[in-house]
């Protein structure tokens, strides 16, 4: 395990390589599982991690930093229960601190500890677009989630939401054409918002994506809308 010093260089330079990737140019596999291979990296208990998202009810997993992620992942849409169905569907965070121990979803816990998780985080997804999602971390060692693994795994599913937002509004191109420009114009409004708070407050590409998804957060309006308004008029709050 990393000493504190080294853990906490290794978790800024893994933000600082999330917050230079530019929207407008990298895909949507790309950025998420670049997003779950560095949460493999800068989270404790050896962790391995997806991305879920439930479309019309239905819930898939759209990255995995291993296999073992997609199968607890697939466990739990087949049981229809489970934290990161919890997660993507309620808006808060779910968890389950020993798989040997549960207090919920039993069954899944059970199938869980038998393939080596010990402990399962489920973050939701930010609001953005119509997503419902959730990031998903399965510990092969036994933690409890303390509020700096909190606060890593909320700066990280703030990065999985953009693209997850830009496959839908891709697919919904299909049926309202208007909607792929739209796409478009959202994944360069956010870089250049980025850029204007790097130049006017000397900030890092990952704190000034920081400060976009948490105005988007604290009102929930899409990170696109404020990232749109800050551009148009120079402010970030969004009345």
């Amino acid at each position: 395990m990393n000493a504190p010093d080294d853990d906490a260089v290794a978790v800024q330079t893994a933000f600082e390589e999330l917050g230079r990737l530019s929207f407008a140019e990298h895909s949507l596999e790309s950025v998420l599982h670049r997003v779950t291979a560095l949460a493999d990296e800068v989270l404790p208990g050896d962790p391995v991690t997806s991305v879920t998202i439930v479309d019309g009810g239905r819930p898939v997993t759209v990255a995995a930093s291993d296999e073992l992620a997609q199968t607890l992942d697939e466990e739990q849409y087949r049981l229809g229960a489970g934290p990161c169905l919890a997660a993507a569907k309620t808006g808060r965070r779910s968890e389950i601190v020993d798989t040997r121990t549960p207090t919920r979803w039993a069954e899944f816990a059970a199938r869980a500890a038998e393939r080596g998780c010990g402990s399962v985080l489920s973050y939701p997804l930010p609001v953005q677009e119509r997503v419902a999602g959730a990031l998903n971390v399965y510990s092969r060692r036994f933690t409890v989630p303390d509020r700096r693994t909190v606060d890593r795994v909320s700066r990280l599913a703030a990065y999985a939401v953009v693209p997850v937002s830009n496959m839908y509004l891709y697919e919904s191109a299909v049926e309202r054409a208007g909607h792929l420009q739209t796409a478009l114009d959202s994944r360069a409004v956010i870089d250049q918002a980025k850029g204007i708070l790097m130049e006017r407050f000397k900030l890092t590409a990952d704190l000034a994506f920081q400060v976009l998804t948490r105005v988007s957060m604290e009102s929930n309006v899409k990170v696109r809308d404020v990232a749109e308004r800050f551009v148009r008029t120079g402010e970030l709050t969004t009345e």
